[in-house]
Formats: structure tokens, sequence, C-alpha cells
């Protein structure tokens, strides 16, 4: 009996509980689908070992704090469901049945709504991981070879896990309100006046005064001063300070914004006396005033959220297709090992701070050393690391290969480097690009390299040589964005450079940034370098900085076999006259380094799109209960307006008009702080290239909006049916 009652009080309340379902089993379709990323890297045939474990492992992690979010959201939603049912509960109680056969029935009806929303959300789930499966083999650049049908029972038993805790915290709270609501209030709930509080316009209106100024004071300090990441070490902590002020500033901003909202729109609209007497616009006005003051705060957390959400979607996902699309550039040959030569700064660093003893077999370098005959060692096993006693020759996979060596544009004993960024754009007259904050390139200076190697370089990627006179210079760099778009700007230009007392004209008006790596590596190897001609370097003596060993694999070799044959080599010291003028650096091959850029480039998109998209549904769903509570308080002011004359175009206008206000502000406020802080973060990583984000903002707001706009439209048509309940209704006054 009590379970057919159930039954039927689901079917009958169903508009009621719509909003509970529909984020139920949005949570557990993205709940299951994200937490089969370990199978789905499987069947797209991606086979970096670990990857799918590490995703997997960091994905559900991240679950158990979604979870957390979406718990929240269950229990808001309950309130509504369960504000709306007292009356029908206290009558239950009035015809005698007991608290106990009452919490049966709201246990019953908790358990039919979770199960139906976890089996859609299951269903539903197991569709979207097929799907995600393509986009996971588009990611790591794979083709799936033997796609099947899949079915995961860890991401099942997890998202059981999480309803289960979601569906027991629900059930207490629901148990709660019926043990300790007393019958009279039950009874009277619908009853009980809308309460209707408005603030003094003219403050209201000053306080969101003062939200603007602050707002708009943020954005230029935001814009001027940027993130702290590109402060120098002895500017970091002022950089954070002034971060932190202006944080503190949008953040109190923008709940000023909101709380001031409703006296703003009371005297605007009043101002335009033929809008505000039109209709039910005053009535509209008045509603949105009143409500907006007991959901400001509410409202500033969403716009919060909601830029938090687009920010780190867009930014992420850009972030990542940079990095990947650049990686052909970044990593010219199959495999290169680097070698640091000692400066005076080393050795005294290491007199001073590290070991005095280590720095007595330590010599100043004063000439490069050839690397491909000393680059041999002793092998290791490839399961405990350990030291085979193997020798392993570079010689035995290298075919084409160059050596790049990298000279400072000072003297052997100097310190003042001949080229500088910053003396390069006083002689152009531009500002020192924001590419360039916090690093050490003017104590740096740009780097020297003979042509005769950039240009050996240049023919083992398939380029024609470029003729480089005695006294002409060429500029490269691998970085791409402004840096390039600078030293391309200076050739352009004409602009000369004096290197050792020589004035160099420029031997070409481009900066090349295809050929420019001078090492494998993620995010480029070389921000600026000068190359010379070979007879001109010879004659400058300048002090050696480093060396990169850039090797090709014979023709016909197999990738695979030569990094594993070279992985585990350990390098003996390399000695001049039993000193060592240098120390071995990185070793990476291209395989992996395409690795480890798709690995980051998934974790990133997965995650911004896991948390964005939770994010955005939590906003939208607070929305929505928050203006269906406000429906369900205001419904006997619809039924006056119905009695008085109003047609139901007229109110269902009203309902949508504040309903739209409620919903595209924070959505506005949000996209504002997003657009701002994007022009931020693309300044920065214009460093490694030009950002696009067209293709990853419309894949975004196509997301967003689908959720959001999805929960306004099942908010107003929940609306106006409550309306239209209301207006039929016959209460006996």
């Amino acid at each position: 009996m009590l379970c057919k009652l159930a039954w039927g009080n689901v079917r009958r309340a169903g508009r009621d509980y719509l909003v509970y379902l529909l984020t139920l089993t949005l949570g557990v379709t993205v709940f299951y689908a994200f937490n089969t990323i370990s199978m789905q890297v499987d069947i797209a045939g991606i086979d970096e070992k670990g990857l799918a474990q590490v995703m997997g492992s960091m994905l559900g992690d991240l679950t158990y704090f979604l979870a957390g979010v979406m718990a929240f959201l269950m229990v808001y939603a309950n309130n509504f469901i369960m504000k709306r049912r007292k009356k029908e509960f206290g009558l239950y109680q009035v015809l005698g049945m007991g608290r106990g056969r009452v919490a049966t029935i709201m246990a019953l009806e908790t358990v039919i709504v979770s199960v139906v929303a976890f089996v859609a959300g299951i269903v539903l789930g197991v569709g979207l991981s097929q799907l995600m499966t393509f986009f996971t083999a588009s990611l790591f650049k794979t083709q799936i070879a033997n796609f099947h049908f899949f079915f995961s029972v860890h991401a099942f038993n997890l998202t059981l896990a999480c309803m289960l805790v979601m569906f027991v915290l629900t059930l207490l709270l629901n148990l709660r309100v019926v043990r300790r609501t007393k019958l009279i209030e039950l009874m009277g709930a619908e009853r009980r006046n809308e309460s209707i509080k408005t603030r003094n316009p003219w403050i209201a209106i000053a306080i969101f005064a003062v939200g603007v100024v602050l707002v708009g004071v943020a954005y230029y300090r935001l814009l001027r001063d940027g993130f702290p990441l590109t402060a120098t070490d002895s500017r970091l902590q002022e950089a954070m300070t002034q971060f932190g002020i202006t944080t503190a500033m949008v953040t109190v901003g923008t709940f000023a914004l909101f709380w001031g909202l409703s006296g703003m729109l009371i005297k605007l609209l009043q101002s335009l006396r033929g809008v505000y007497w039109r209709g039910l616009n005053m009535f509209t006005v008045r509603q949105l005033a009143a409500k907006v003051n007991t959901v400001c705060f509410s409202m500033g957390v969403i716009a919060m959220l909601l830029f938090l959400a687009i920010t780190s979607v867009t930014c992420g996902m850009s972030i990542a297709n940079v990095m990947n699309e650049n990686l052909e550039r970044y990593n010219p040959v199959d495999v290169s090992q680097t070698y640091a030569y000692y400066t005076p700064d080393t050795l005294d660093y290491y007199k001073e701070y590290v070991n005095p003893s280590e720095a007595d077999r330590m010599v100043l370098a004063d000439s490069t050393v050839d690397l491909y005959p000393a680059w041999h060692g002793k092998g290791k096993s490839a399961d405990n690391n350990d030291e085979t006693g193997k020798k392993v020759n570079i010689a035995d996979v290298a075919g084409e290969h160059v050596q790049i060596d990298s000279y400072l544009s000072y003297p052997l004993g100097g310190s003042n480097p001949s080229v500088t960024p910053s003396e390069m754009c006083k002689i152009m007259g531009e500002k020192l690009p924001k590419a360039f904050g916090g690093s050490n390139a003017d104590a740096m200076g740009l780097f020297v390299t003979p042509a005769s190697q950039y240009n050996k370089l240049r023919q083992m990627m398939g380029e024609e040589p470029v003729h480089i006179g005695h006294d002409q210079y060429l500029l490269t760099c691998d970085m791409g964005g402004e840096l390039v778009d600078m030293y391309t700007k200076y050739m352009a230009g004409g602009h000369a450079l004096t290197l050792g007392g020589h004035e160099l004209k420029p031997a070409t008006d481009k900066s090349d940034e295809d050929t420019a790596a001078i090492a494998n590596s993620a995010m480029g190897s070389n921000p600026g370098t000068v190359v010379v001609s070979d007879e001109l370097l010879s004659q400058l003596n300048l002090q050696p900085y480093s060396s990169s060993l850039l090797v090709n694999y014979k023709q016909g070799m197999d990738t695979t076999e030569a990094d594993e044959s070279i992985k585990y080599t350990v390098l003996d010291n390399l000695l001049v006259d039993g000193k060592e003028p240098g120390s071995w650096g990185t070793f990476i091959t291209r395989s992996e380094m395409y690795t480890q850029a798709a690995q980051m480039n998934g974790l990133i998109s997965y995650l911004a799109i896991y948390i964005g998209f939770v994010l955005v549904v939590a906003c939208a769903a607070i929305l929505s209960i928050q203006q269906l509570s406000n429906v369900a308080d205001g419904s006997r002011s619809y039924r006056v307006l119905a009695q008085i004359g109003c047609d139901d175009r007229q109110i269902r206008h009203s309902v949508m008009a504040q309903q739209a206000v409620f919903f595209l502000f924070p959505l506005a406020v949000g996209l504002a702080h997003s657009f701002v802080a994007l022009k931020v973060i693309i300044e920065i990583v214009s460093i490694f290239g030009n950002m696009s984000i067209g293709g990853t903002v419309g894949l975004t707001c196509a997301i967003f909006l689908a959720a959001y706009g999805g929960y306004f439209l099942v908010t107003y048509l929940m609306s106006t049916g409550m309306v239209q309940a209301a207006i039929a209704t016959r209460y006996s006054e």
C-alpha cells in the first residue's frame, strides 16, 4: 500500500521532482563517463605505460570532491521539494497516518526518484563514454583500430557509491523535516504571506556604483600588472600582494554589484516612465527588487563560479592545444643531449654555496667540446634502473647529426652581454614584451651560434642553407608569438647589432622560428640566438654556454628499439686535461616528449571539462531551484493578477523577464571577468606561440549553453506550470 502511494505521489509530483531528477541524472552521467577513462585509453590504442592508471586515479579522486558539490545540490533541491509538499505531508497526519509511515513514504519516494535517475544516468553515461573514446583518440592523435562496446564495472561501482552517500544524506534530512516540523506549520505552509523587502534605492545605487568602480579598477590592475607568474624572484612577494588586492577588489565589487542591483533596476526603469508603466513591468521590477535582496550573495557566488568554470575550461584546453600544435617545431630530431659549460658565476656559486671541494675539479670552459665521440657510457636495466655494465654508444643508432654550440655575447672573463632584449627594444622605441617579464634575459643576453652549425641543422630538416656574411647576423627563436615578432621587426627595420666591437647588419628581414630549436623540449629551447659567420665567431673569443647534440636515427631503424637501446644510458664525466669544463644536461627523445605532451594535453583537457561542466550544472541548478522557490512563494500574487484581469501572456512574460535577469546577469558578470582574465593569460602564453581560443571557446560555449540554457528552459516551463496551477486553485480566504 505504501509503495503504491509513494509511486503515485512521484508520478503526480513529477514536475516538482524534475530539477532534482535532472541534476541527479547529469551527475551520474558525468561521473560514470569520466571514470571510464582508463578503458577509453586502451581502446583508443594509446600504449603509454601508466597513462591509464594516472588519468583514472586523478579523475577518480576528483570525483569524490565533485560528489560533495553534487550532494550539496541534492540537499538544496530537496529543500524545494519539501517546501512544496509540506501541506501534503501534514494532511497525511491529519487523516491519522503516523509520522513513521509518512517518513516511510518519503523514503520510498526518494528511492524511486534516485533509482530512476541512476538508471537513466548510467544509460546516458554508457553512451557518452563510447563517444568520448573518439574524443580521447583525437586528443592523443591515435587511430581506433578495434572499437567495441564496453562497460566499466569500476566506474559503475564508484558512481553507485557516490549516489548511495547522496541518497542517505537526502533521506536523513527529509526524515528530520518530518520529525521536527509541527503539524500546524505543515498545514499552513502555503498560506504564509510572501515577505517583500526592499532597500533604500539611493543607497543601493551608491553600492552598485561602488561595485562597478571596484571591478573596473580591478580589471585595470590585472591588465596592467598581469599575473604574478611573470614576476622576478625579488618582486614575487610584492606581486603576490598586489594580485591579492586585485582579487579582493573584484570579489567585493562583484557582491556589491548584486547587492545594489535592486535599487538600480527600480530607479532606472522608473526614469523610463513609458516602460515602467507598461503592462506588468512595475510588478516585475518590484518582484525582482525583492528577490535580488534575498539572493544577492548567492548570485555573487554563482558569478564567480561561472568565471572559474569558463576560464579553467577555455584556458586549460587552449594552453594544451598551443603546446600540442608547436611540438613538431620544439622537437626537430629523434634525440637530443645537452651539455652545460661552467661559467665564472657557476664556479663562484659552487665555491660559496655548494661544496668548495667540488669546485676544485671544475674548470672555466674556454672552448666547446665535441659531444658525439664523447657520448658513451653504461646502460641501465629498464626494470630496476641498475647499471648493467653494457657499453652504450650513440653511434650505434645515429644517422644524421649536428652539434649546436651556444655562446654568451661577451668574451671570456666578461659579464656584460653585448646583445640584450631591452637594448633592442630601446633602439626600436618599443616596450619590452611581457614575455620577458620575470626572466633573466637581460642578464644573460642573446646566445650566439656559428652559421655552419645552423645551416647543417637546416639541411637535416630539409631546408636550404642561409648565407650569412662576415658583417651580417640572423636572429632565430623557436618560441613563436611576440618574441619572434620582436626579432622580425628588429631585422625588418634594418637595425644593426654590435658584437665584440663589430657592427653587423641583418642578413634577412625575418626571424627564423621553424628551424630554430637547439634541443628537444616541451615549450621551446631557444628564446633568442644571434647566428653569425664562423670566421667572425672565431675572432670574438666568446664565453661558451652550452652545446646540444641533435641526432636522427639511422634510416630504417625502428624508433622504439632505438629509444630503448639508449634510454637508460649513464654518461661518463667528460674531462679535458683531467678537469670538468661542464656537466651533462637534458637527454630526451622526441617520442618521449610527444608522450609527455599527449599525457599533459589529455589530463588538462579532461580535468578542465570535468570541473567546468559540474560547476556550470551546479550554478544552473542553484538558480533554477531559487527561481522555482520564488514562484512558489509568489503564487498568490499571480492568482491576484489573474483575478484583476491580467491575461496569461502578460503573466508568463513577467515570469520570463524575472528569470532571465537571474540567469543572465550572473552569466554576464562571469563572462566579463573571464574575458579580462583570458586577455592576460593569452599575453602570457604568447611567449610559446600565438594562442587561438576560437575553437575551444566555441566548444565550451556549446557545452555550457546546453547545460545552462537547458536549466533555464526547464525552470521557465516548471514556473509557468506552477503559476497556472495557482491561478486555477480556489482558495477559501
